[in-house]
């Protein structure tokens, strides 16, 4: 009984010891801040708009922007045109304290926020890219990177760098976003991709790791299991990039291999995001999830359950599109707030994460 008591009251005195080192919940707001991703509604903004309040309240890291409402393709929800999209980014990056991440997702082909419908260059599938010249394609991306960098887009959810391995795969292989069956050849398409991103000041994203290109199933509707048909070739884009010193962040897949791990999908998975990918793969930049609305993570775990595990797997910022559904960016931050006090997140990651995301950050001019 002596040794019960003396457990338990060593177990109170560290969380309370813990949570004596915590900051004020101010500024450990603000730090859950900097490693959220978020979408929002409007084509403009002005002060008394949830997100720009957000973005001053909890110094976020970044916003994604969707042209339309997945659920209504008829209602335009953040791109229209150049000129307002021009816009809309200025005001967010003169709400912002920080620097801001501004995201979209720009591969090409049928992946495109920013359409010709709307005034913008057209860009063509990274399957139609891989029949090109290396010229042909710096061309293209140069022409992309441009319009990017005119319209205020400072980070592009792109390239992909999953292998077209499996013909039956209808998110990655039916839509034309990968650029082969061969590592090599996505990785020199790739390359070409993301250097023309650097000329430009925007941060690419390599997605989706360990690999979706062997999935038979969408990850946006449920669960996808990959363990009888992943293969480790599927990590050579990654492990070219990483050594070459070109990746500074990597969005994770919600995928299921229990290859790497028995029980979580690569989002939530320590095995997959920080043994795999920090220790063995030596990558040392942002690691972000895939949007956690999807319903390969919604429909299995809670929002508490899903933040906490993510956290805690090495993933630094959070992706919520709010388009497959909706969390209002206070519930989120006082739910992951709710989890380092308990003690299910250590402050640690909070920092560690905080520390990754500052690095990425520096790389962008605040306009």
């Amino acid at each position: 009984m002596k040794q019960i008591t003396l457990f338990l009251t060593l177990f109170f005195y560290a969380q309370i010891l813990g949570a004596a080192n915590l900051p004020d919940d101010g500024e450990l707001k603000k730090m859950i801040g900097r490693m959220l991703v978020v979408g929002f509604e409007g084509e403009s903004l002005n002060d008394n708009n949830k997100i720009i309040k957000d973005i001053k309240n909890y110094e976020l890291g970044g916003v994604i922007l969707f042209d339309r409402f997945y659920n209504d393709k008829t209602k335009i929800k953040n791109i229209s045109s150049p000129e307002q999209l021009k816009s809309l980014t200025s005001t967010l990056n003169s709400s912002a304290i920080k620097p801001l991440l501004i995201a979209v997702d720009q591969e090409g082909g049928k992946v495109t926020r920013l359409k010709p419908a709307y005034g913008f260059g057209a860009t063509p599938s990274a399957k139609v890219v891989s029949e090109l010249s290396d010229y042909e394609t710096k061309n293209i991306y140069t022409a992309l990177a441009n319009t990017l960098h005119e319209a205020g887009i400072n980070c592009n959810f792109a390239p992909v760098v999953d292998l077209a391995l499996n013909p039956e795969n209808k998110v990655i292989y039916g839509l034309n976003r990968s650029y082969g069956s061969d590592g090599k050849t996505v990785t020199r398409y790739a390359k070409i991709f993301m250097d023309a991103q650097k000329n430009k000041q925007i941060i690419s994203v390599l997605k989706h790791f360990p690999g979706h290109g062997s999935s038979l199933d969408d990850s946006h509707k449920g669960s996808v299991d990959i363990s009888k048909t992943w293969s480790t070739v599927e990590l050579e884009p990654y492990i070219t990039l990483i050594n070459s010193g070109d990746a500074d962040m990597i969005m994770t897949a919600h995928v299921f291999n229990s290859n790497l791990d028995a029980k979580y999908p690569a989002t939530l998975s320590y095995n997959t995001n920080t043994k795999l990918l920090r220790e063995k793969l030596g990558f040392n930049g942002v690691i972000i999830s895939d949007d956690m609305q999807m319903g390969a993570i919604s429909s299995s775990f809670s929002l508490q359950e899903s933040v906490a595990l993510a956290i805690n797997s090495g993933v630094d910022m959070l992706l919520f599109g709010n388009q497959l559904g909706f969390v209002d960016t206070d519930k989120l931050v006082e739910v992951i707030l709710g989890e380092i006090k308990s003690g299910a997140i250590p402050f640690e990651r909070i920092q560690d994460s905080n520390k990754r995301v500052e690095l990425l950050l520096k790389k962008l001019k605040k306009p």
